[in-house]
């Protein structure tokens, strides 16, 4: 039968309504850049993500029915082993690739700093978001 306090047993029941996993600084190496000198060395990278993945209950606390981040940090760590982008933006859409590979991904931030470009900075860089295409 409906409850229509949406209250069961004197208890609020509540619902998830959205549920984002991060990914957050990231600290690798990576060669990437316009110029030759830059892609020579490898240069140090802050990268952050979030993932908005659908609130999908109930999960009957069994990890096949989560996006699981354990999955995104090795895939990260291996573009960045493998790849030399010209731009930090080539990367973070590559990095979007890696969390849409789940169909339950919505969408996704991803924030890539260069951290040693400048001395006085702490870090320079983007953050770009992305949306799974529907049709």
């Amino acid at each position: 039968m409906a409850d229509p306090q949406g209250e069961r047993g004197g208890r609020a029941v509540a619902r998830a309504t959205a549920q984002r996993i991060f990914v957050r600084d990231l600290t690798l190496s990576c060669k990437l850049g316009v110029s030759e000198r830059e892609r020579a060395k490898y240069q140090r990278l802050c990268i952050n993500v979030e993932v908005r993945v659908a609130a999908d209950r109930p999960i009957h606390d069994d990890p096949a029915n989560i996006v699981d981040y354990r999955n995104l940090v090795p895939a990260i760590r291996q573009l960045a082993q493998t790849t030399t982008p010209l731009l930090l933006e080539t990367l973070a859409d590559q990095i979007a690739e890696i969390c849409f590979a789940d169909d339950r991904a919505r969408s996704c931030r991803i924030r890539i700093e260069k951290l040693d470009r400048y001395a006085d900075a702490g870090g320079i860089g983007i953050e770009v978001e992305h949306e799974r295409a529907t049709g």
